[in-house]
């Protein structure tokens, strides 16, 4: 610190008013706010119209909402002059674009103090109008107008894309209104190991056409680019892949197989409970107890868990759920193998036993074994095409949760998707390099 070298006090300089064009002349400074008086520092005395000198004729003066300093919120007061030509008469102001954009009502400084807060900071809207001092509505439509202009609408912003990840979203969680939209994500830096995914976009509805006209609005080289494109077993999503990127290999990843596997098991398990005891599980029910513990991969199971397993697949009656169970087990053991050749032929043995020879009282199964045999080309993509998996699209999920949290909720599906975009597509280190 004692090697720093000081220059003289500048409030103009320290305000970032240097860069916006203009400079500061006062200042009123109280507990709730602060005002800055500011007049623009280009006198801007040509006229644009016929090109002639023009003569100062009186001045206005323009308000805008700044970056607050020690969450003060700051108003400048910018003293505008207006001029008149003496040869045609026209009469205009001074340019202060290079402070805020044509009648709007805060800087552009503050309009990216917002929008860190809101990407950067996770801050919420109603945080960021009370930082401005503006009301929510000016908040909300400047920053996301800024944050569309400058982030989302960026012309590189899915280059390099080589790996797609698709699923659907619930985003409005009452009986009012359609409550999918369809995520699609950039999983190219999880398959390479160099960062996180980020959304690319969000499209109302959850349908093949949706996402189907998404692809087909990309230009052809983006479309050649892509590779994998990783989903879950809603076949929209595979007939649209098929058609706009016929030099894409589609990857059902290991998230929502399992996934199929696991209900599989609870609708078997809920099954022989009602058959045997004619009403569902209650405290103390065998089956019931078990519930969490069938879902646990063997390999993880403590001595306890163990043991509770084996005293319920003890009872005869239980065999179908241990049936279960074990196609459950064996799928996981694929996906965790690290030898990727032989947990591709595991799994293939899985879904070849799935599709013949099932008893008909497998009902959970059987059905099963429908849709991985429909899916296994899918399904068996994933072994030679490893970490491509829509399991950072359930990241990105969950971060969207808590961004619903932090708003309290959303109404507004245009706002929704704008903050979803902002808030998981990968803008942090354009707004803040370290990060």
């Amino acid at each position: 610190m004692l090697d720093a070298t000081f220059t003289r006090p500048d409030l103009t300089t320290f305000t970032g008013l240097d860069g916006l064009g203009l400079e500061v002349t006062g200042q009123l400074l109280e507990p709730d706010r602060a005002v800055l008086a500011c007049r623009v520092v280009e006198p801007d005395d040509w006229c644009h119209r016929c090109g002639c000198q023009g003569a100062p004729r009186d001045t206005v003066t323009r308000k805008l909402a700044h970056e607050p300093f020690g969450w003060r919120p700051t108003t400048l007061v910018v003293t505008v002059r207006r001029y008149r030509c003496a040869e045609c008469g026209h009469v205009w102001r001074q340019d202060t674009t290079a402070a805020a954009q044509p009648r709007a009502k805060i800087s552009r400084a503050g309009l990216r103090w917002g929008l860190v807060g809101i990407v950067v900071g996770h801050l919420s809207m109603a945080r960021v109008a009370e930082g401005l001092g503006v009301s929510w509505n000016t908040a909300n439509n400047a920053v996301l107008a800024e944050g569309q202009r400058l982030l989302i609408d960026h012309p590189g912003r899915l280059d390099e894309v080589r790996v797609v990840g698709v699923d659907e979203h619930v985003w409005r969680h009452t009986r009012k209104g359609g409550k999918y939209v369809t995520v699609i994500l950039d999983l190219t830096p999880v398959r390479d190991g160099t960062g996180p995914s980020r959304l690319l976009a969000m499209l109302d509805g959850r349908s093949k056409k949706a996402f189907k006209d998404w692809l087909a609005d990309r230009d052809q080289a983006w479309r050649r680019g892509i590779e994998v494109v990783a989903m879950d077993g809603f076949a929209g999503f595979k007939t649209a892949t098929t058609e706009e990127l016929p030099g894409a290999v589609p990857v059902m990843d290991p998230f929502h197989v399992v996934r199929l596997a696991g209900e599989a098991l609870n609708e078997c398990r809920r099954r022989v409970q009602q058959d045997l005891h004619g009403h569902r599980g209650r405290k103390g029910d065998p089956l019931y107890s078990a519930r969490r513990t069938l879902h646990t991969g063997a390999d993880l199971l403590t001595e306890r868990q163990q043991q509770r397993l084996d005293r319920l697949f003890a009872n005869e009656q239980h065999v179908q759920v241990e049936v279960t169970w074990g196609i459950y087990q064996r799928m996981i053991s694929a996906y965790r193998d690290a030898d990727r050749s032989a947990a591709r032929i595991e799994m293939r043995s899985v879904i070849d036993a799935l599709t013949d020879g099932v008893p008909a009282p497998l009902a959970e199964l059987r059905k099963l074994g429908r849709t991985l045999a429909r899916r296994a080309c899918d399904v068996l993509a994933y072994f030679e095409r490893p970490r491509t998996s829509n399991g950072p699209t359930e990241a990105v999920n969950g971060r969207l949760e808590h961004l619903r949290g932090l708003a309290l909720g959303f109404r507004n599906l245009t706002h929704y998707i704008a903050r979803a975009l902002l808030e998981a597509g990968g803008f942090r280190p354009r707004l803040h390099p370290r990060l």
